[in-house]
């Protein structure tokens, strides 16, 4: 078997896997309030490359992690994320009506169960974090913490503020960096990071090579969106194609132009390979998922 097929296994393996815990920590359908938890489901499951709930598998085993830990902390980064995607995707934010190649929720439902779709997403990831075994309660409180301040003014919904601002302005490079540090990297890191704290305390070592690897992965990640967003088709992204250009958002794009980014991506894919030189070869699965970021097609 080739590393690319084995790594597909394995990517197939835990995708399949993820989407069956997300179900077991969603409440039913039939479930007072029933349309919210039949929302909650249709915004989570069923679509999606999972590629937080990857990060952390492959993170988890680096470092021989707790299987039912990693399970939960798979799920809340999930979660997190998707509650995002459905308030980023409201007519108050991005207003977009396609999303991992269906309606989005508030389309499909209406904008205020769309709304309540992900507040209660928010408070289900940290309830799943929370109740949670297999790691001590001092780096369970440790790991609460991260998804916290990820998820917050320090972490996404900083970078999404940042970003409803920057609409028809012109940023710098850096700037631009910053905001997706923040609106797509914190969540990155917290799904490395996390997925290495379900198997043991981090030294000083390792936390700077993991946030050495996810800074490439999160930078990295964004380029290829704006990337793919001026170069592909909806049919092929699952979501609406050119909605930066058209919304005169700043993109690494608009900045450096399209032959520029692609590089920039190859080169961010190096620098993460190059973190991850202390782990050796337990690293493998973080290294194939930033080649998979960089070399993604939608």
């Amino acid at each position: 078997m080739t590393a690319g097929a084995a790594f597909d296994d394995w990517m197939k393996t835990v995708q399949a896997g993820v989407e069956r815990q997300l179900g077991d920590f969603l409440p039913a359908d039939v479930t007072v309030p029933h349309k919210l938890h039949a929302a909650m489901r249709y915004a989570l499951l069923g679509g999606g490359k999972r590629v937080r709930p990857l990060l952390v598998y492959a993170a988890g085993a680096l470092f021989g992690a707790d299987a039912a830990a990693l399970a939960r902390a798979a799920a809340a980064v999930e979660m997190i994320h998707v509650y995002s995607l459905v308030h980023d995707d409201m007519p108050c934010m991005d207003d977009d009506a396609l999303r991992r190649g269906k309606p989005t929720v508030h389309v499909a439902y209406d904008e205020a169960t769309a709304l309540l779709v992900g507040d209660a997403l928010q408070s289900q990831a940290f309830t799943v974090l929370a109740e949670g075994a297999g790691v001590p309660p001092a780096r369970q409180m440790q790991m609460l913490a991260l998804l916290a301040q990820a998820s917050g003014t320090a972490g996404m919904c900083g970078g999404q503020a940042i970003d409803l601002d920057s609409v028809g302005l012109s940023l710098t490079l850096a700037q631009l960096e910053q905001m997706h540090q923040l609106k797509t990297g914190a969540l990155l890191r917290a799904a490395v990071v996390l997925g290495a704290l379900c198997g043991k305390d981090l030294t000083d070592g390792e936390m700077a090579a993991l946030n050495a690897y996810a800074r490439a992965i999160g930078l990295a990640f964004q380029v290829v969106d704006d990337v793919l967003d001026a170069t592909a088709d909806s049919a092929t992204l699952g979501k609406t194609a050119g909605k930066d250009a058209a919304a005169n958002k700043p993109t690494y794009v608009s900045i450096l132009g399209l032959e520029p980014s692609r590089l920039l991506a190859e080169q961010l894919r190096h620098d993460a390979h190059a973190a991850l030189a202390p782990f050796g070869d337990r690293a493998l699965r973080l290294r194939e998922l930033a080649d998979l970021i960089v070399q993604r097609k939608a």
